[in-house]
């Protein structure tokens, strides 16, 4: 049990999907609060209406867009996104691979229903391999600053 799986577990508890808690956990980190940020990644939960990729998974990529991605008219897009983007997504196929038949929520929860065990354990491992690419590349992942 990784050191943040019982805030996921609560986050879950008190109705928040997957790439909402993925996100909040990250705002948390820094000590953020955003509201519209957290809405907005409501619709990425259960693979946009159950026909799209784990919201789980996108939820980790809009972490690392969350350090890397352009921002505002002043910034460029780092670098480094697109190569944390291809090894995240190395990863989840790899991780998918080994435990569902594909990457969509009904490939890895048939039935369409949040299941705690199912899909906690893979936010917590999404989170935890959005934080360890962070890290290996460079960023500060407890330090999200606005460029």
């Amino acid at each position: 049990m990784s050191a943040y799986d019982l805030d996921i577990l609560q986050l879950g508890a008190q109705g928040y999907c997957c790439a909402q808690i993925i996100l909040k956990m990250g705002l948390r980190l820094w000590g953020e609060e955003n509201s519209m940020l957290v809405r907005a990644s409501g619709a990425l939960c259960r693979g946009i209406a159950g026909n799209g990729i784990c919201g789980a998974f996108i939820g980790a990529a809009c972490l690392l867009g969350c350090f890397a991605a352009k921002g505002n008219d002043q910034e460029e897009e780092d670098e480094r996104l697109q190569l944390m983007l291809s090894d995240l997504w190395q990863w989840f196929d790899e991780y998918c691979a080994k435990r569902h038949p594909g990457h969509t929520c009904r490939d890895i929860v048939p039935d369409g229903r949040i299941n705690p065990e199912v899909c906690g354990g893979l936010v917590s491992a999404c989170y935890g391999k959005a934080l360890e690419l962070l890290a290996a590349n460079g960023f500060d992942p407890e330090y999200c600053n606005d460029r």
